[in-house]
C-alpha cells in the first residue's frame, strides 16, 4: 500500500494531464488548431496584464513547457503581441492581442460551465477551499525542501 503522501503526488500529476485533456477536448470542439492546451492555460494566466518572458517563468505559467518557445508560436499565431519595452530595449514584453482575449474568455466560458457542474459531483466551494488550503500548505513544504522564498520569506533547505 502506497503512504498518502505518495499517492497524493501521483493523484496531482494526473488531475494535471486530465484538466490539460479538458482544455485540448474544448479547442478542438470550437475548431482551434492554431494553439495547444498549454499554450492556452499560459494565455489565460497573463489575462490583462502585460509581462515579460522571465515574469512567465517566474509566476509559474509554463507548466513544465518551453515559455519562449510557447510564446513564440502564440505571437506567430496572432495570440499575444510582442513589443520591446521603451524603457529597457532588451526587455520584450507580451500581451493578449484581440484573438488572445477572445480565446480567454471561450475559456472562461468552460470554467464557468465546470463550476456550474460542481455540485452534481458533491464539490461544494467549501471543499474546493479546504483543497486549495492543503495544496498550498503541500507547495510550502516542496518549495521549503527547495529553498525557495514562500510568501516573501525564503524558507530554508531540509
Amino acid at each position: 500500500m502506497q503512504p498518502p503522501y505518495y499517492k497524493s503526488i501521483v493523484l496531482i500529476e494526473r488531475l494535471h494531464r486530465h484538466f490539460l485533456e479538458l482544455v485540448k477536448a474544448e479547442l478542438e470542439r470550437r475548431g482551434i488548431q492554431d494553439i495547444n492546451n498549454v499554450q492556452s492555460l499560459i494565455l489565460y494566466n497573463i489575462g490583462t496584464d502585460e509581462l515579460t518572458v522571465g515574469e512567465l517563468t517566474a509566476r509559474g505559467y509554463y507548466l513544465g513547457s518551453n515559455v519562449s518557445y510557447n510564446v513564440k508560436k502564440m505571437v506567430e499565431n496572432a495570440y499575444l503581441v510582442q513589443e520591446r519595452s521603451q524603457h529597457d530595449r532588451r526587455s520584450v514584453r507580451v500581451r493578449l492581442s484581440e484573438k488572445g482575449l477572445d480565446l480567454r474568455e471561450k475559456l472562461s466560458s468552460m470554467f464557468e460551465r465546470h463550476i456550474d457542474a460542481l455540485d452534481e459531483f458533491d464539490l461544494s466551494e467549501k471543499t474546493l477551499n479546504d483543497l486549495n488550503e492543503t495544496l498550498l500548505r503541500l507547495e510550502r513544504f516542496w518549495s521549503g525542501r527547495l529553498g525557495y522564498a514562500v510568501g516573501g520569506a525564503v524558507t530554508p533547505a531540509a
